[in-house]
């Protein structure tokens, strides 16, 4: 399921930026995790580790995801057998496969899947934990889990409110459970102290741009966790008839898909907000958890599971095929949609050597990584208004020459690439670089592809 139509999606931004850091040398990535991004760090400096050894072709920088929610539908149905048996472990794991926001971010080059998956095996980890509290090394390899969830994605944390549930619950039968579990949660957080302090200075670069959520956010939240209103709404019918002869499950499923949920919009009314559905995709495996325990108590039948998985299948099909669009990838953040691909594309079948590009980065936020990334690699443009790329500079964004006259080098032809379908593309770059090149320049032809338009520009003595 995760794997289907990998290549359709064009990268969305926040892939793109993923190929820019994880193609830098690794002094690079450190000094630029210093600036900004440094809660995404981990998953970078992995990545590039697997682009040095299989590429940064779409399907290379999106597989390492694809693995990452495959194996976390195991450890799901794992979860799902300790808690409410095997045929509901079983059943688990399905409706997690099911969710079409799983596929969606199984196919995206970001670290969501990897927090889905490390989530779930702490999880795992501490039922072990429970079932032998007096092992150190269970106790050691749950800490060291939470540290690497943490250094994944910090946000993800908020799953510790479920688990300190589930510790409450044995600790009524063994009062040791308290002292040792807050050794391991303290050693957790002093560990991680001093990357969760970078990544708070940074929260304001990273996260201005996301709003204070409402009381309706807090409500409409679970349906854009799944991608799917269907999909939500049959989890919520399945979770509510979830049935367990001991409460501890129940708990902890609960515990687990709500109050993440709620922690994470209490922290989202002070001055930054983290309240974004995909931040909260590591609660869907508590949700499969308790609609598979609510299919098994209903239907005793194999058959009629079979129906309802299917039925379910079925209802999620148009969110399933929704999540693979060509332009999915950045969603209602980023509008219009670019098609970097088709740009570069115009690009390949009429470049000639010496060829200079400009990019329209005022209103189109990567689109020059966008049109680099889909270019072949041996065929290289000079960027002419660039004065300093985001990987010398240690950022995301470059910076343009403040005087552009005077970075014009008398290139022939120009590559124009502007946000937007003006009939004068020109209209649509930064007006100093505009004046640049209307002196110089002439429009030879334009070619509008979505979200962008790609214009040829000569100089006036080649007309």
């Amino acid at each position: 399921m995760t794997s289907y139509d990998l290549t359709t999606p064009l990268l969305g931004r926040d892939e793109l930026i993923t190929w820019d850091v994880v193609t830098r040398d690794t002094g690079q990535i450190l000094a630029t995790l210093h600036n900004v991004d440094a809660v995404h760090g981990t998953y970078y400096l992995l990545m590039h580790l697997w682009v040095n050894l299989f590429g940064d072709s779409v399907i290379s920088m999106r597989l390492p995801s694809i693995f990452a929610a495959s194996a976390a539908a195991s450890v799901v149905s794992l979860i799902g057998n300790r808690l409410f048996g095997s045929r509901a472990g079983i059943l688990a794991g399905i409706f997690f496969a099911l969710v079409p926001a799983v596929s969606r971010y199984a196919q995206e080059a970001r670290s969501y899947a990897f927090v889905t998956l490390v989530a779930a095996l702490a999880t795992l980890l501490l039922l072990l934990v429970l079932n032998r509290p007096r092992s150190a090394w269970r106790w050691a390899a749950y800490a060291l889990t939470l540290i690497v969830l943490g250094l994944l994605h910090v946000i993800a944390l908020s799953v510790v409110a479920a688990h300190v549930c589930l510790i409450a619950a044995h600790a009524r039968r063994d009062r040791s459970l308290w002292w040792k579990s807050a050794l391991a949660l303290l050693a957790v957080a002093a560990l991680l102290a001093p990357f969760l302090q970078l990544g708070r200075s940074q929260a304001t670069i990273q996260l201005g741009w996301i709003p204070k959520p409402d009381g309706w956010a807090l409500i409409s939240i679970w349906w854009d966790v799944c991608a799917s209103g269907a999909c939500a709404g049959a989890l919520l019918t399945l979770a509510l008839l979830a049935r367990s002869p001991r409460r501890t499950p129940l708990l902890l499923c609960a515990a687990w898909a709500v109050l993440p949920t709620m922690l994470v919009w209490l922290a989202s009314q002070g001055d930054i907000s983290y309240f974004r559905s995909v931040y909260l995709l590591f609660t869907v495996p508590a949700w499969a958890l308790l609609a598979g325990a609510g299919l098994s108590a209903v239907c005793r039948s194999k058959r009629a599971a079979a129906a309802l998985l299917a039925a379910l299948a079925v209802l999620t099909l148009f969110d399933q095929r929704q999540v693979r669009q060509p332009f999915d990838h950045d969603g209602p953040i980023f509008q219009p949609p670019l098609d970097y691909r088709a740009a570069a594309e115009v690009i390949r079948k009429h470049h000639r050597p010496g060829d200079a590009a400009v990019y329209d980065r005022e209103h189109a936020w990567k689109l020059d990584a966008g049109i680099q990334y889909y270019l072949p690699r041996d065929l290289t443009m000079r960027d002419v208004f660039l004065q300093s790329s985001p990987r010398q500079v240690n950022e995301f964004s470059a910076i343009d020459c403040p005087v552009p006259e005077r970075c014009l080098k008398g290139e022939q032809r120009i590559w124009l690439l502007a946000h937007g379908a003006d009939p004068d593309p020109l209209n649509a770059i930064n007006q100093g670089q505009a004046s640049a090149l209307r002196h110089d320049y002439q429009q030879s032809w334009t070619q509008p592809v979505t979200g962008m338009t790609v214009t040829l520009l000569v100089r006036n003595d080649q007309r």
